[in-house]
């Protein structure tokens, strides 16, 4: 069992000065390469469920050997003869070919060599990428007879594995370290410290269709059935003149604790995606009302503490009068989050989505602003001057000073003698708003009361 390298905390493999060689791992859909990845990496990291086709992206993780790093690239199962959604997860484990620096190729031996595992053999010869073997689900020393039956595969040795069981893992894991080379083939420029930013929305508003826009490459599948993203993708993609990290995660359909199976894992993760990012894009169909998910998503957003721009997506669609009845459902259901920038866009015909670029910046700006104290200060004697707080219990409490506590969201301290109702806190934070700006952050404030002869440090 590999032990595991530095990653991100949505548990991707995280951006590094040198590069390390990469192992796609590829096969038929259902033969256990998320469970072996899972194995390979240590933790459970990729989504497995019991069925086929759970993953359908490839995506990239850390993996470390016998003091060895390298990166692991999981793949949607592979169908030479696909059609429709399968034909595209068969591109996407073409594809992780041409950034390979070697092949984990995994079979059932409990099945046998069958004709898409032929025919996935042939491109893999083709490939001229060093090919390793892995004959798997052999789960006790009985199953040894049909892994030897591969060797008809001509791919060479045949390695007995049990990805479930992590039977003959570490001389799986020594063959994988032989078959790669000690740097990747080519290398790719490395950008320094691109904004994180995490893909937002509810199952089929188009989030995929919007990176591979802005990527301008088939970066993310994209079908007509909702939730066909399972895990994070990361991309650097150009917008607006400067490079950005974006993280297409999987649709939310629901609370984390009421999801189950591969979406239960998939929402976990995307969770994590958000925590790893500075900035979330929540994706709205603007074709369609605002939903109680739409809500849940920006919520979780803004709970997070994360910078915000909302983008309504399929502009392309909308009539006159579905424009008019979409301001007043963004004045109605929307009003908490006002503060956010909007940006008009289609995925499709690629409408305004450079104008996300200036949106992004905006909210990131605003998210790490800092007041200095005596400026502050001053602005709150002003306002509480003009407005003071309502009395509570028959008496008035005095707002005595305030701090800034934090930045990345901004978060302030208001210190004084008594408790300030949440109207009030609303109050403050809406001057806040129009007095400092702070466009595309949500802000912190928080109440600290002091009692009498309590004295200022």
């Amino acid at each position: 069992m590999a032990s595991q390298a530095p990653q991100d905390e949505a548990g991707h493999r995280s951006d590094s000065d040198d590069r390390q060689p990469v192992l796609a791992v590829v096969g038929r859909p259902n033969v256990g390469k998320s469970t072996l990845v899972n194995r390979i990496l240590g933790r459970r990291a990729a989504v497995v469920e019991d069925v086929p086709g759970v993953t359908r992206d490839r995506v990239a993780y850390d993996a470390t050997w016998n003091g060895r790093r390298f990166v692991v690239v999981d793949t949607g199962g592979w169908e030479p003869d696909a059609h429709g959604l399968a034909a595209r997860v068969a591109e996407q484990a073409r594809a992780a070919l041409d950034t390979a620096d070697a092949v984990l190729f995994v079979v059932d031996a409990t099945v046998g060599a069958t004709d898409a595992d032929e025919a996935v053999a042939r491109v893999l010869h083709r490939s001229g990428l060093p090919v390793v073997l892995a004959a798997n689900k052999v789960d006790d020393s009985r199953g040894e007879a049909d892994a030897t039956a591969l060797w008809s595969l001509g791919l060479g040795e045949p390695h007995p594995v049990s990805s479930l069981h992590g039977r003959g893992s570490g001389d799986l894991l020594d063959a994988v370290l032989e078959a790669l080379p000690p740097a990747p083939r080519e290398r790719f420029e490395e950008v320094d410290g691109p904004r994180r930013v995490a893909l937002l929305g509810r199952p089929n508003v188009g989030k995929s269709s919007l990176l591979n826009r802005l990527a301008g490459t088939q970066r993310s599948l994209v079908h007509d059935v909702a939730g066909t993203t399972r895990d994070p993708v990361d991309e650097l993609v150009t917008v607006g003149g400067e490079t950005w990290k974006f993280v297409d995660t999987a649709g939310l359909r629901r609370r984390v604790r009421e999801a189950s199976g591969a979406e239960y894992y998939s929402s976990l993760r995307t969770a994590a995606a958000l925590e790893a990012a500075e900035v979330a894009i929540v994706l709205l169909d603007a074709s369609e009302p605002l939903t109680e998910q739409d809500q849940r998503v920006i919520t979780m957003a803004v709970e997070a503490g994360r910078a915000l721009v909302l983008a309504f997506n399929k502009w392309d669609l909308l009539d006159e009068d579905r424009r008019l009845t979409l301001e007043r459902e963004i004045i109605r259901d929307l009003g908490r989050v006002a503060w956010a920038p909007r940006v008009n866009v289609s995925a499709t015909t690629g409408r305004a989505v450079d104008r996300l670029a200036l949106a992004l910046r905006t909210s990131l700006e605003s998210w790490g602003t800092r007041i200095s104290t005596g400026r502050l200060n001053t602005w709150l004697g002003e306002v509480v001057a003009a407005t003071p707080p309502p009395s509570r219990g028959g008496r008035l409490p005095r707002v005595l000073f305030a701090t800034q506590a934090g930045v990345r969201p901004p978060r302030f301290v208001i210190f004084s003698t008594g408790f300030l109702e949440p109207a009030y806190r609303r109050f403050l934070e809406r001057r806040l708003r129009e007095d400092f700006g702070f466009a595309g952050t949500p802000i912190e404030i928080s109440i600290r009361v002091r009692e009498r002869g309590e004295k200022r440090r």
